[in-house]
């Protein structure tokens, strides 16, 4: 029996409509893929969902016999059987004994997306999402592989990955209640005694494994932090320019931030007090200041401390690359000099070990290991235990000392060349600082006519990855620089890179 003329499909006005006919609405033929890994019956079940919720089967039209489903689905009855009770179960259809299967009366009249489009309506959003500006909020980037002159990312090529690997089997053969159950929510007891450990020996401070709180790297943990910390327009004290990270988590807990100018000496404590005297709290980079590289004087410690103290306000120290120092003397955290219990170090394995490990970890004042330990274990699951366990027996058995001592040799390399090369090619293009300790440092344009957002724009046209200054600040700075990152990349790459950006800004002199 030829029923073509039943099965075509009424398009009128421009809009998609069933035709009819006795065994209930038309199901027209939907695309069954027999090679896809979802079964038949799942892609049924969808392709019928998704008829129902556009509105192309309306509420309380009837549908096909399931044999006739079958049947012109080329699927058995059985799938048909189980696509109607699914759908029916999700309170999509209804089944009346006698009379057949229906689509539910509980679904809402359809509305065209056209019209929702043309509406212009937008769904309800927290102040801070419907206020905050790319300018105030700026978005976080990193590119997926290493090149000339990325920030804030280590050396891949000379990680000891065939080390990692052997530690990394040894813990997936340990007892499965060990490797399956649920991780401590403050962190594996192991890397807590480890990271004490490391800080001791490396970073001269003292701590507990009860004040280490184990996090999904820094970001999450500034998150926390400000939760915890603050209220809603707290006043924060917050380096100009300074780290977008930090700055975007303290932002998303309601803190009103206070720009405060860094100079050759870090942040200026005295430009804070006149900007907030009775500021919340404070977030520094005193090892190597994001983004522009300056280490903070001891002198400029203590005022910091001193006003915190007087405030009554807390310290948020953001060591990220606090091992990676190059001159004879490494300079001590604030942590390890504050002697009244107002510093909260924040510590990485992103920078030391890989960012994909996304682990860091807060050393808590004693005052607030307490409420460290309460939030943690109300609201947090904890990081996986299998990164913890691993990077715990990185550290104790000597190879984390050794990574980081072999890093501070290619970093310093990297450096080395980095500057060489920038005399060479880049004298009177850009001044570029040098530098003690990080992974990156700043160039200053030296062209009056000349913008970092331009220089860094057309760099990266050139296939150069570089920041301008001004993306870091919250109040527009004069400085005109880009950074320049030297720990990704070989000394071949860096070469050709400062060639590349040579390039670059003649062509920029040549248009200004």
């Amino acid at each position: 029996m030829i029923r073509s003329t039943l099965y075509c499909l009424a398009v009128q006005s421009g809009k998609l409509s069933l035709a009819k006919y006795a065994g209930g609405a038309l199901i027209p033929t939907l695309s069954i893929d027999r090679d896809d890994r979802a079964t038949i019956t799942v892609q049924l079940v969808s392709a019928l969902r998704d008829l129902i919720l556009s509105g192309q089967l309306r509420a309380g039209e009837r549908l096909p016999a399931s044999r006739t489903l079958a049947q012109d689905q080329g699927v058995s009855r059985t799938t048909a059987i189980n696509a109607y009770e699914q759908l029916t179960a999700e309170g999509l259809l209804r089944s009346q004994v006698g009379s057949g299967t229906f689509v539910s009366d509980s679904i809402p009249t359809h509305q065209e997306p056209a019209e929702i489009e043309n509406s212009g309506a937008m769904p309800r959003l927290a102040h801070l999402s419907a206020e905050a500006s790319d300018q105030y909020f700026p978005r976080l980037s990193h590119p997926e592989t290493p090149r000339a002159f990325v920030t804030g990312m280590p050396a891949f090529d000379v990680f000891p990955m065939p080390l990692w690997s052997r530690l990394a089997s040894r813990y997936w053969r340990s007892p499965r209640s060990l490797v399956m159950s649920y991780p401590d929510a403050c962190g594996l007891l192991e890397l807590r005694q480890a990271v004490c450990q490391h800080l001791r020996a490396n970073r001269g401070v003292n701590c507990t494994p009860e004040e280490v709180f184990i996090f999904s790297g820094a970001q999450n943990a500034f998150n926390r932090i400000g939760s915890m910390l603050l209220d809603p327009g707290d006043p924060v004290w917050f380096e100009n320019p300074g780290a977008i990270g930090a700055r975007n988590s303290l932002i998303s807990c309601g803190a009103q931030l206070i720009p405060v100018p860094v100079d050759e000496q870090g942040m200026d404590v005295k430009a804070g007090l006149v900007a907030a005297p009775n500021f919340r709290l404070a977030f520094v980079t005193p090892a190597h200041q994001h983004p522009l590289g300056t280490t903070m004087t001891t002198e400029r410690r203590f005022e910091l401390l001193r006003a915190a103290e007087n405030a009554g306000a807390w310290v948020v120290e953001d060591d990220f690359v606090g091992e990676f120092h190059y001159g004879t003397h490494t300079p001590p955290p604030l942590k390890s000099i504050d002697a009244s219990g107002r510093v909260i170090y924040v510590g990485t394995f992103s920078k030391a070990l890989f960012p994909a490990l996304r682990l860091g970890y807060v050393i808590a004042p004693p005052k607030l290991v307490p409420i460290f330990q309460r939030i943690a274990q109300a609201t947090m699951q904890g990081t996986p235990a299998s990164l913890q366990s691993i990077v715990a027996d990185f550290i104790n058995e000597g190879h984390f000392a050794a990574h980081i001592r072999r890093m501070r040799d290619i970093y310093a390399e990297r450096r080395d060349t980095l500057m060489l090369e920038a005399s060479r090619s880049l004298n009177g293009l850009l001044k570029v600082q040098p530098t003690d300790t990080g992974f990156h440092t700043v160039g200053d344009l030296t062209h009056p006519n000349l913008t970092d957002v331009a220089i860094s724009q057309a760099a990266h046209s050139a296939g150069i990855v570089t920041a301008p200054v001004s993306r870091f600040t919250i109040q527009p700075v004069p400085r005109q620089a880009i950074t320049l990152g030297f720990s990704a990349v070989t000394p071949a790459q860096i070469q050709k890179g400062v060639q590349a950006l040579a390039s670059v800004i003649r062509d920029a002199m040549a248009s200004a």
